[in-house]
C-alpha cells in the first residue's frame, strides 16, 4: 500500500537530526490489508505512529514527536519500550536471595522505567523484518544501571490483519533480576491532532483492585477494592467522569496507577481494556499476559512538544501492561517479577483497533 503522507513526512523529519550516538535513527512502517500503519524506530524501540482509516483519512492515535530533537527533549517515554523494570522501584533498591541491589535512581529518589539510561534510551538492533513483523534485540550487560547479571531482550511488533498491534516480549538473564517491559504509547483514538483531550473516551478495565501510592508514584504496600472508588471502570465509563475525585488520585493529578486485572483474563486472548473514542469510530480492545496495567491520563504533559504542536495536559492516555510496581519489593504480590537464569521471561500484549 501507499504510506499516508504524515507517515512518509515521518521517515524523513525523524532523521533529520542524529540520535544520541550520533546516528540517524531507522524507521520501520508495518502495514496491512485494512490500511492501518505502525511506524517503529531503533532507538528505544519505539511505536511512533500508528494510523487507522476513517472516513478516508489516515488518523494518527497515537501521541509523539515529529523530530529527533523533541524526541530526545521529552521526558513522557513516547512508545518506547521500557525496561529493565517498568513502573517504579522504591529508592532504588530490591533483596534477591539474601543480597541487596542498589540500582541508579532518576525520579524523586526512585527508580522510573530502567533508570536515567534505561531501554528506552538506547539503540536496538533489527534482528528481522517484514512487512508485517520486526524484531529488534538489545544486549544489557551486567551492571547496567546497577541491575545485576547480562540480559539479552527481544521485541517482537506485529501488525495483524485482524488489525491487532502485537508486542511480543522476551529475555534472558543469567543471573536472577527484576524484569518488567511495557510500552509507554499515548493513545488519542479521537485523534492527535484533533485538539480534543482523552477524558472523553469511554474505558472499561476488568480490574478488582488498584494500588495506592504516594505524590510521587511508589506504592503504600496495600492493594484496594474499585469498589466506590473512581477507580471503578468494570461497568466502563469516560475517562473523565469520576477524574481526581479519589485522594490517591488528587496526590497525581489524575489517574497514574497500577489496576490488578482479574487473573482469568490474563491470558493474551480475553480482552482486559476496552476504549471507545467520542466519536463512536474507533473501538481499542487490549490483551495481555500481564497480571496489571498503569492507567495514565497524562497528567503533566503540559508543555510537552509534540507532532501537532505544545500538548496539554490529559492529551492522551497510557495502558501500560506490567507487573505492579515496586513489585520486587513486594513478593506477596501476584505475579513474580524476578527472573531468574533457568527461566524465559516471555509476554504478550495486542491491541487491537476496529473501525
Amino acid at each position: 500500500m501507499t504510506l499516508p503522507h504524515k507517515v512518509l513526512a515521518l521517515h524523513e523529519t525523524m532523521t533529520m537530526e542524529a540520535a544520541d550516538d550520533g546516528r540517524s535513527a531507522n524507521l520501520f512502517t508495518l502495514t496491512n490489508d485494512a490500511g492501518m500503519t505502525a511506524t517503529f524506530m531503533d532507538i528505544g524501540a519505539t511505536w511512533l505512529s500508528c494510523t487507522v482509516p476513517v472516513d478516508g483519512d489516515a488518523r494518527e492515535v497515537l501521541l509523539g514527536c515529529a523530530n529527533m530533537t523533541d524526541h530526545l527533549k521529552q521526558s513522557a517515554y513516547f512508545g518506547a519500550t521500557v525496561g529493565r523494570y517498568a513502573n517504579r522501584i522504591a529508592g532504588g533498591q530490591f533483596t534477591i536471595d539474601g543480597k541487596t541491589f542498589q540500582v541508579s535512581t532518576n525520579q524523586a529518589g526512585n527508580t522510573l522505567h530502567g533508570g536515567p539510561e534505561g531501554f528506552a534510551h538506547r539503540r536496538w538492533t533489527l534482528d528481522s523484518r517484514t512487512d508485517s513483523k520486526l524484531v529488534f534485540s538489545l544486549l544489557s550487560k551486567d551492571g547496567d544501571q546497577g541491575f545485576p547479571g547480562n540480559l539479552e531482550a527481544k521485541v517482537t511488533f506485529e501488525l495483524t490483519e485482524d488489525n491487532t498491534v502485537a508486542i511480543s516480549y522476551q529475555a534472558d538473564c543469567d543471573e536472577p533480576c527484576p524484569v518488567n517491559f511495557t510500552n509507554h504509547a499515548y493513545f488519542n483514538l479521537a485523534g492527535e491532532a484533533s485538539g480534543v483531550d482523552c477524558l472523553q473516551h469511554e474505558l472499561t478495565i476488568r480490574a478488582d483492585y488498584f494500588v495506592p501510592t504516594s505524590d510521587v508514584g511508589i506504592p503504600c504496600g496495600e492493594l484496594k477494592s474499585v469498589a466506590q472508588t473512581g477507580f471503578d471502570f468494570r461497568e466502563g465509563k469516560t475517562i473523565g467522569q469520576e477524574l481526581r475525585t479519589d485522594p490517591e488520585q488528587v496526590l497525581v493529578g489524575g489517574y497514574d496507577h497500577a489496576l490488578l486485572l482479574k487473573p482469568e483474563v490474563c491470558d493474551g486472548i480475553s480482552d482486559v481494556a476496552t476504549v471507545i473514542t467520542p466519536d463512536q469510530k474507533i473501538t481499542m480492545t487490549v490483551q495481555t499476559t500481564k497480571p496489571a496495567v498503569q492507567l495514565y491520563t497524562g497528567n503533566f504533559l503540559t508543555g510537552t512538544k509534540g507532532a501537532s504542536g505544545e500538548y496539554k495536559v490529559h492529551q492522551g492516555f497510557c495502558l501500560e501492561t506490567e507487573y505492579l510496581p515496586d513489585a520486587p519489593n513486594h513478593p506477596e504480590w501476584p505475579g513474580d517479577s524476578i527472573l531468574r537464569p533457568n527461566q524465559t521471561y516471555a509476554h504478550y500484549t495486542g491491541y487491537r483497533f476496529n473501525f
